[in-house]
């Protein structure tokens, strides 16, 4: 499957996030599976794309022209999908993705799954958003996705659209559903 990738392109991280970020891109390539993912040679995007791309998996860098021209561009693409500007490529991610996982990120990554999930809860797709909740850097996020739910502004209870992994082995699980 092709799984589509959120996450920070920030190096200045908990470094226990790149390393299991590069087991689970180790582990999607030997399983077989396609990393869709945003292109850019930092932070945990690039980590991930490594670690596919050294264990012999294919990847796929949706890659808006800024991040191009600034030289910012991924050497662990195996296909380069180029884009105008980052609604491009989400619109592109989406396109390309069977299924994503959120990784820990910042602004871009809670814009990228909301657009996922909006998406679905209208009716575009029934693709799953799988927060990989490593070290619980996404508790907050599921307290306050939790509130919404509790104050009534969500249609649905939010977990009808997004799964949480607590570990690479609950990730595994939830992938191969």
């Amino acid at each position: 499957m092709n799984i589509g990738i959120f996450c920070s392109a920030n190096h200045g991280i908990d470094r226990d996030f790149f390393t299991l970020t590069h087991e689970f891109g180790e582990w999607a390539a030997q399983a077989g599976h396609t990393i869709v993912y945003g292109g850019c040679n930092m932070g945990l995007m690039e980590c991930v794309a490594h670690g596919a791309f050294k264990a012999g998996g294919k990847t796929i860098g949706v890659v808006p022209k800024i991040v191009e021209t600034h030289g910012k561009a991924s050497d662990y693409s195996t296909v380069t999908i180029p884009c105008e500007n980052l609604s491009d490529r989400k619109d592109l991610l989406m396109l390309h993705s069977d299924v994503f996982v959120a990784l820990p990120g910042g602004m871009g990554t809670l814009d990228e799954i909301f657009t996922v999930v909006a998406s679905s809860t209208i009716g575009y797709h029934n693709k799953k958003v799988i927060l990989y909740n490593m070290k619980g850097f996404w508790d907050g996020f599921i307290t306050f996705l939790d509130d919404l739910h509790t104050k009534g502004v969500t249609r649905k209870q939010w977990r009808s659209y997004i799964q949480v992994a607590n570990s690479l082995e609950e990730l595994k699980a939830l992938l191969e559903q």
